[in-house]
Order: C-alpha cells, then structure tokens, then sequence
C-alpha cells in the first residue's frame, strides 16, 4: 500500500523518505527504517533453501529476498525480519502435523497419484519473533558483534498512544511466505509497520486457517517511543492464540470456514496459549 505523506509533517518531525528500486525507507530520530519486496524463490534458489534448512518441504510461496528492517544507528542496534529465520523457527520447533479427516488428508500431496504420508508441520508454524544484532561499521564494513537481549517485563505497550490522531510518515506490509494448504486453508506470514513522529510500532503475524480443523494465530507487537539523547525503549509483546473449528462452534461462533478470512476481526475470539511482553536491553 504506497501511502501519500504531507511534506510539511515530514519535514516537522525531521524525517526523510528515500526509495530505491524495492526498496522504500525512512529516517527518523536516528532510526533507519526500511522495507523491502520481491517476487519469490525461484526453482533454484528453493533447492539452495531445502538444503541449509534439511527439509524436502517450503511453503508455495516464499518471499526469499522481502525483508523489513530496523536500525538505530548510535547503538548499532538491528532488528529486521526475514523468511529464512522464520523456517529456521518452523524447523526447529517441529510441531507435530495438524490432523485433518482422512479425505482431505489425501489432497495434501505434492505427486500426482501419490499419497503422501504427513510427517511434517505442513502449516509451518514459526515461532518467530523477529531476528536481530549488534552491528558496527568500521571502514565501510558492517561487523555484527552481538544478539540483541530481550528482558521480560511487566510494562505493556501503550495502545491508547497509538490509537491517537497522529500523522503516518511511512507504512508498508510485507509478506515473507504463503501457502494456501491444496485449497484447505491458509498458512501466511507477514510483518507490518507505520511510523509516526513520535514512535514506530510493528506487527509481524503467523495467520493459519485449516478448514473445518483448527485456527492459529501468532502475533509479535513491536513499539519503540523515540527519546532524546537516551536510548530509546523498544518492547515487544508476543501472543499465541489458538483454537478448533469444534470448540468455536461449541461457544456459538460459526463452523464455516469462510467467516474467518481476517484474523483482525476474530482473534479475540481465539483463547490465549501463550503470552509474553520483553524489553530490549540496550548496550551501553
């Protein structure tokens, strides 16, 4: 979505917009923001993906080059999101496959004419939070010298602040991978991000649908108020929400799938399995 920024609130909050092919940016209050977005893997570069992550299996779309990130240039600080650390997280976590009946287990095959046995998280689920380092330049070279270390924390991010009239400088939405489960579903993963003059806010968001079988939804909220001459406060609140068909049909809700196409409208329907909220701990 390109969205039309007024120059003058640009330029009253001391931000610079830059583009530059598939990538689009901003500059604020010593943050570099920047998105970028391509066409898929090809063929090749799926066989070069398959190897590094040990696996025969990739979403149908796979956004390999889509990235979004976020530097705070004093402290070196970067986080950014990519689809390559998202499977590295599917991998790694390994849920077991989601049952599905035996008639639409037979449509999960990637051969004609044959049956394919699911031993493998076909929904590739991520527990993915985003990735991040500690990058320094020296001589025209970046060096990353660290990960990042998140604390957990009681304090929350402030939805009455984001809710208020300010101006958006620069928004963008970018989807890492898709895939739409042989027609059964939707397994999609994307990472937004609008910025304001007084903060920048995140949402990156695992949305899985298996018709008829389960709901899942995996959020990371990112929000970071610019300060001064201190280092800003950045934090991030994580929440799994989950639930069957069955169980949301038994409190009422609908059973067809088609009534949930948009996870913003039904999430608060989905009980929570898991929730964390961390700060960023800045070096020094």
């Amino acid at each position: 979505m390109e969205l039309e920024v007024d120059e003058n609130d640009l330029k009253a909050a001391g931000a610079e917009i830059f583009v530059d092919g598939g990538r689009r940016g901003i500059r604020i209050h010593g943050w570099l923001i920047e998105s970028r977005r391509n066409s898929i893997l090809n063929s090749s570069n799926v066989q070069e993906w398959e190897k590094k992550l040990v696996t025969s299996h990739l979403p149908e779309m796979v956004f390999g080059e889509n990235a979004l990130i976020l530097k705070h240039l004093s402290s070196g600080t970067k986080i950014h999101f990519n689809a390559f650390d998202a499977l590295c997280g599917w991998k790694q976590e390994a849920l077991p496959p989601v049952e599905v009946p035996a008639a639409a287990k037979w449509k999960f095959r990637s051969k004609p004419f044959e049956e394919i046995i699911l031993d493998y998280d076909y929904t590739f689920t991520t527990p993915y939070c985003g990735s991040g380092a500690i990058e320094i330049h020296k001589d025209l070279i970046s060096e990353q010298t660290g990960d990042l270390r998140w604390e957990d924390c009681k304090e929350q991010i402030d939805l009455v602040a984001l809710a208020s009239k300010e101006p958006i400088l620069f928004y963008d939405e970018v989807v890492l991978y898709e895939d739409e489960l042989a027609d059964n579903g939707v397994s999609l993963l994307t990472v937004k991000v609008r910025v304001m003059p007084s903060s920048w806010f995140l949402l990156l968001q695992f949305w899985l649908r298996v018709d008829g079988v389960l709901i899942r939804l995996r959020e990371t909220r990112m929000h970071c108020v610019f300060g001064g001459s201190t280092n800003p406060v950045v934090l991030r609140e994580s929440c799994w929400r989950e639930s069957t068909f069955q169980a949301l049909s038994a409190k009422g809700h609908p059973f067809d799938s088609a009534a949930y196409n948009d996870p913003n409208i039904i999430s608060q329907k989905l009980p929570i399995v898991k929730r964390a909220t961390q700060k960023l701990v800045f070096s020094s």
